[in-house]
């Protein structure tokens, strides 16, 4: 165990060292300072979600079992039949996400108000990675003394809460990505008049609807055709009709007309996400009528005297399937668009509290590269970027264990209401965030949404 993390974080340590940083500014001369930095910080969250990957290798189960402080305190508590190692990963992964949340916590903390590099908290922001990686390989040590049930209780809850506001803080990512996506196609559309921009345009937005449409095809015959999900139904029907609504409010004269860069595209991906958050929460139904596994699907579906599962299941309960590489794959890309997306005038720069744009590419007067691009203010938020890593993080922990909740029956380890409700109400509060994006600009207008 110790060995792993030990490994990994030298490795990351030789990578992200303060000459590597500034090397990197050398070769780049777009690259700043500012923006190396979140790279790091995101490159040292995707080790994080690697190694919590490791944890839920099946290899590894008995190794983790031998770790005391895993289970004891743990196993009386549920079901006598069951093997530790049946669940160890789970909580060897719960204690690695902590650990990195932990440590973007105390730099939330650390970094409340640092508003240029002259402030000495930001020589700990943009150095010291040596010194950094030893905290949080310290923490995770420290993690793995934790004993009894009660961590695990209240990681989930508080890991439920934080990934309920990561997914939507990854449709702000989402929306922004779309829009800069519609700005470059159509002004290189206006500027050389190809069709071919127009073209890719209206290929990607149909892609997208019909990727939707399949979707909601999968789910009526998947996970609605029993007569006991109705639910499931309603979940999609409703997200549907949402969404077909959202999609003719974007092309509104009126919306066009204050708001010119609303458009399908943009409906088209948030249409995609619902649909993908749709199908996260109908897999986490504990009815198993309405939720089938990879396997039942490809034999036909589940039967009708299969409503429950059994322990004999747990080794593939507890592996990465296909719902958590798709969350990972999405999750992912957002943490590093916000990384690299700098402009003040993006959401990512409104919410990351970005200066202005002219301060993210500095020259010296001989009109060299300066590394340095914060030292008449800061680039974007330090608290705040701390502060999404740290829900990235419980995001992790959540996806990667399939959102169970500790204290529940082990034979259903990847289902539970609780979470199921978190994540269609995460869908629906999605859907009313692009809602006003739309409107907003139409009620109020005497703000400037530009």
């Amino acid at each position: 165990m110790g060995c792993i993390i030990g490994s990994l974080a030298s490795s990351v340590a030789c990578c992200f060292g303060s000459a590597a940083c500034t090397l990197c500014c050398s070769a780049c001369p777009s690259c700043n300072n500012s923006v190396v930095t979140r790279i790091a910080y995101a490159l040292l969250l995707l080790v994080g979600v690697a190694v919590s990957c490791i944890m839920l290798a099946p290899g590894l189960a008995d190794q983790l079992a031998k770790i005391p402080y895993l289970c004891s305190g743990v196993q009386h508590v549920y079901d006598a039949a069951l093997n530790c190692k049946n669940f160890v990963g789970y909580l060897a992964v719960y204690r690695v996400c902590f650990s990195m949340a932990a440590f973007f916590f105390l730099f939330t903390v650390l970094m409340i108000n640092v508003k240029s590099s002259r402030d000495p908290r930001s020589a700990i922001q943009n150095g010291f990675w040596f010194f950094k990686i030893l905290i949080i390989v310290g923490i995770c040590v420290g993690a793995f003394f934790i004993s009894g049930p009660s961590f695990g209780t209240a990681m989930m809850i508080i890991g439920m809460i934080g990934a309920f506001v990561f997914i939507l803080i990854q449709l702000i990512l989402l929306v922004d990505f779309a829009h800069a996506w519609n700005e470059k196609w159509l002004g290189n559309y206006e500027e050389s008049q190809s069709k071919a921009w127009f073209a890719g345009l209206l290929f990607f937005t149909s892609f997208f609807y019909l990727l939707s449409l399949g979707a909601i095809i999968a789910f009526y015959i998947l996970y609605a055709s029993n007569g006991e999900c109705g639910l499931h139904k309603f979940f999609v029907s409703f997200n549907m009709i949402l969404c077909v609504i959202l999609s003719i409010i974007a092309v509104l004269p009126q919306v066009q007309e204050v708001n010119p860069r609303s458009g399908l595209l943009q409906s088209s991906i948030i249409t995609a996400y619902t649909m993908f958050l749709t199908w996260s929460a109908m897999t986490n139904n504990p009815n198993h009528l309405c939720n089938p596994s990879f396997s039942e699907i490809a034999h036909g579906g589940p039967s009708s005297n299969s409503t429950s599962g059994n322990p004999g299941d747990m080794d593939a309960a507890t592996g990465i399937d296909g719902k958590s590489i798709v969350s990972l794959v999405v999750f992912l890309a957002c943490v590093l668009y916000a990384s690299i997306r700098s402009s003040s005038h993006s959401s990512v720069g409104k919410m990351t509290f970005s200066s202005s744009e002219k301060t993210i590419i500095s020259t010296t007067d001989d009109g060299n590269h300066n590394a340095d691009d914060e030292e008449e203010g800061v680039a974007y938020s330090y608290s705040f970027f701390h502060f999404m890593l740290l829900l990235a993080s419980l995001y992790t922990m959540m996806t990667l264990t399939h959102w169970y909740k500790p204290s529940s029956d082990f034979t259903h380890m990847n289902t539970n209401l609780p979470a199921m409700w978190v994540k269609i109400s995460s869908s629906w509060v999605c859907l009313l965030l692009y809602f006003w994006t739309l409107i907003a600009p139409v009620v109020l207008h005497n703000r400037d949404f530009d």
